[in-house]
């Protein structure tokens, strides 16, 4: 896969205030393994091979065993994952594909009975964010090679 072009210096204003939002979103005070869960299942829906590379290996840092991160693409079967980590599965699903899923009042009072307001938000735009990433890289042919790929 040949890159596109590079983000980083096509448009650098611009891309450094959007780097700097998502470090701002990702520093909200979420747990950084259930950040992680997020981004790899919303990579997992958009087909993101650089973000599922990445995101898998910073969940391994945080904590997350080789079996939790298997499982996520069949997260509604799994029993590993708690209430609240099944409420931001289940919101992320819903946002990364909104289009079609939209967002039942069923899927968002599961989220309101495990996350507050507050978290709702910074959830949310953590879901924004790696969703952005995602088009950025697929779109742009975007990998990181320090990443391991061969």
């Amino acid at each position: 896969m040949t890159p596109r072009l590079d983000l980083y210096n096509a448009s650098p204003d611009i891309f450094k205030a959007w780097f700097a939002f998502s470090q701002k979103v990702a520093d909200s005070g979420l747990e950084p393994s259930l950040l992680e869960l997020v981004k790899i299942r919303a990579s997992q829906i958009n087909g993101c091979a650089n973000c599922l590379n990445m995101h898998t290996s910073d969940a391994r840092k945080a904590g997350e065993t080789e079996q939790r991160i298997h499982l996520l693409a069949a997260w509604h079967e799994a029993p590993c994952y708690t209430p609240r980590e099944r409420a931001a599965l289940d919101w992320t699903d819903h946002m990364t594909q909104i289009a079609t899923l939209r967002a039942p009042d069923a899927v968002h009072a599961a989220l309101a009975e495990q996350f507050t307001p507050a978290e709702q938000v910074q959830l949310t735009l953590a879901i924004t964010v790696i969703n952005a990433w995602n088009r950025l890289a697929v779109g742009f042919n975007i990998y990181d090679p320090s990443l391991g790929w061969k």
